[in-house]
Parts: structure tokens; C-alpha cells; sequence
């Protein structure tokens, strides 16, 4: 593991558990984020069709 003592981002005082925490933010703001707006918001916001949970009552 690399030593980050001279991170400028890193505050003073900084626990290891804030470090790890501030570093999981971190990773998780440079995931992908899905699309917004559009037909795809929209067909998320609708959330499941009627009768969609019981597909044995169509034929």
C-alpha cells in the first residue's frame, strides 16, 4: 500500500477510519453515473407494471 502522508486533500488530524471513509466517497463519486432525464427517467418512475409480478395470469 503507498504511504499518503503528503496528501494535500487530506485534512489535519485526520483518524484512518475518516481517511478510509473519505477515500470510499471518493471511489464511489467516480462511478458511472446512469442517465438522466428522458424516456429513461420516466420508465424508472413508473416502477413495475400492473399484474407485471404475475405473469402466470396472461396468457
Amino acid at each position: 500500500m503507498t504511504d499518503d502522508a503528503n496528501d494535500p486533500a487530506a485534512p489535519a488530524g485526520e483518524t484512518p477510519a475518516q481517511k478510509a471513509l473519505r477515500l470510499k466517497q471518493a471511489r464511489l463519486d467516480a462511478r458511472p453515473k446512469p442517465p438522466r432525464g428522458g424516456k429513461f427517467q420516466r420508465l424508472q418512475a413508473a416502477g413495475v407494471n400492473p399484474g407485471a409480478n404475475r405473469p402466470w395470469t396472461h396468457k
